[in-house]
């Protein structure tokens, strides 16, 4: 018989995966809204690690992320992309990105960055994304956008690159 001890031991002993969500958002000429962290270099998404231990699914997270970063509280669409990320230094991340839906005029004006993690926003025309979000993360949004196109799906990818 198996004792919670041993329950315990076995979880313990599993790998650890992170898990992220973020959401998709753009304005009415289909811009990605991208905002820049001061905690490194380059540009992201408004979104963030899911806070498991408390619970949070990843849909929870990137609204919590939204309404934190940017200061927009919106229910996100649907899944777009789902993304296995593996490398060197750190454990595999699960990265889930929703559709944020098209951001008005008054909406864009109403962004308020979190001073504590965001440095600045922008809104960048697809053909310039790569330039802004290299690797993965920009082979992720580049998947998330034809799914946006295509009117339905979601992409299945592995660092960015999709795999069905």
């Amino acid at each position: 018989m198996t004792t919670t001890q041993d329950f315990a031991a076995y979880i313990a002993s599993l790998p650890r995966v992170l898990a992220g969500a973020a959401a998709l958002f753009r304005d009415a000429e289909g811009r990605v809204l991208l905002v820049e962290p001061n905690y490194r270099d380059g540009w992201a998404l408004p979104g963030g690690t899911v806070e498991s231990d408390d619970g949070e699914t990843p849909r929870q997270g990137a609204r919590r992320e939204t309404l934190e970063e940017i200061g927009l509280d919106r229910e996100p669409g649907r899944l777009l992309a789902v993304d296995w990320v593996h490398g060197t230094g750190r454990p595999p991340l699960v990265a889930y990105l929703y559709d944020g839906g098209v951001l008005t005029g008054d909406e864009l004006k109403a962004i308020r960055l979190q001073e504590e993690e965001l440095l600045s926003w922008r809104l960048v025309a697809r053909d310039d994304l790569t330039a802004h979000l290299p690797g993965a993360l920009g082979r992720r949004v580049l998947a998330a956008l034809d799914v946006l196109a295509a009117g339905s799906g979601t992409a299945e990818l592995e660092n960015g690159h999709r795999v069905a």
